[in-house]
């Protein structure tokens, strides 16, 4: 079987789906390898690393839909935006597409591909166990992106961030807040630590408060009923719009204090929930730096905008969208690592062998013969009365 790499076309996106590394363990599966002319240049990987290590480069798109049977995108289907929409014209029945594809918030382009006969992947529904922890692309993103996020406000804060002590005098150390410790939030606070910051980090699932403090971190806590904080799945659970009410309230004296604030608070295929307001910013002294790490979905911060970066009153807040694309090689190359290993877990003998009794294959195909098969994305496409 032919697996086809295509060059990421949605805009700013740099990353690549597969790097050089990865193309051995798949053609020893038994699978030929296609690369789309240039797909890894802007991630540092040039066609020459790729034929190298035994894969083929197709001179064009056309081309590689044509000759492939498996495609393997950073970004598939909705993921891919209104750039990926051409796509659509060159899958069919005989393809098989693994990638990100936003399949909860984006169903309706879910929907497209299953009408076109695609059997389709999306990578955003690995379940959390430990079989799949080596699957998991959702996870090795968080981490680059919580990584760039505290480079970005240490880069935009008018202060050092370590304690010094210089003849002349002693710099006390930035306050870093972390809002959510999952594993952005978690990457956030190390690397905080790393550059030598005060870190609190606050999280609504009490249980993760081991892991904050085994970072250097303080724990901030706050007399809340979290009831069921965590999911099936691992990540924070949704609460009611009065929970979050309470916890801004509580939340306002701890952020003022704070000269940086990162949020990271997601919940898989709903808006980003509003955690820091208006208000509760501008209780922070000027200077002081916001980066949003939810902003693609809304945004934790009331004032926050998807890719800008906006000043009041002296406060600085960033909503960057896709830091993982910042940093593309180290991204592709965990990625790549991620695809592969799903991949090799889908194929045998060189041909996928579906089993849709095994909990991984089940729980990320979202469409099959024709139709939509998994129950979130049939949830989602279902009119709410």
């Amino acid at each position: 079987m032919i697996v086809g790499v295509p060059r990421e076309t949605f805009p700013a996106e740099r990353r690549v789906a597969l790097v050089p590394s990865s193309v051995a363990e798949l053609t020893k599966a038994g699978l030929e390898i296609r690369i789309e002319l240039g797909a890894g240049a802007s991630a540092g990987f040039p066609d020459i690393a790729y034929t190298e290590r035994g894969a083929q480069i197709a001179s064009t798109r056309d081309e590689l839909f044509k000759e492939a049977r498996l495609i393997l995108q950073v970004r598939s289907a909705g993921a891919a935006g209104e750039s990926g929409r051409d796509d659509l014209d060159r899958v069919h029945a005989e393809h098989t597409v693994i990638g990100f594809s936003e399949p909860l918030i984006e169903a309706a382009r879910a929907d497209e591909m299953a009408r076109r006969g695609v059997t389709a992947f999306s990578m955003e529904l690995i379940p959390r166990i430990t079989r799949a922890q080596s699957m998991d692309a959702l996870s090795s993103m968080a981490t680059v992106a919580g990584y760039k996020a505290v480079l970005l406000a240490a880069g935009q804060l008018p202060r050092l961030f370590p304690m010094m002590m210089t003849a002349a005098g002693t710099l006390t150390p930035s306050r870093v807040l972390v809002i959510g410790a999952g594993v952005a939030g978690l990457q956030a606070i190390a690397t905080a630590r790393r550059l030598g910051a005060s870190v609190e980090a606050y999280d609504v699932r009490p249980a993760v408060k081991e892991q904050v403090e085994s970072l250097g971190a303080k724990f901030v806590e706050l007399p809340l009923d979290t009831g069921d904080a965590e999911d099936a799945g691992g990540y924070a659970a949704a609460q009611d719009e009065s929970f979050y009410q309470r916890q801004r309230e509580m939340m306002t004296t701890v952020i003022a204090a704070s000269d940086v604030v990162i949020t990271t608070a997601l919940i898989p295929g709903k808006a980003a929930p509003l955690l820091v307001t208006t208000e509760m910013i501008d209780g922070m002294a000027p200077g002081s730096v916001v980066v949003d790490l939810a902003a693609e979905r809304g945004g934790n911060c009331e004032p926050t905008e998807a890719d800008k970066t906006i000043e009041r009153n002296g406060i600085t807040i960033m909503g960057p969208t896709n830091l993982p694309s910042t940093v593309p090689s180290h991204a592709s190359q965990m990625y790549a690592k991620n695809i592969a290993t799903l991949v090799l877990h889908l194929v045998r003998d060189g041909s996928l062998a579906l089993d849709l009794d095994d909990e991984i294959t089940a729980g990320t195909l979202v469409s099959r013969d024709g139709a939509v098969v998994h129950p979130r994305v049939l949830e989602a496409l279902t009119p709410q009365p």
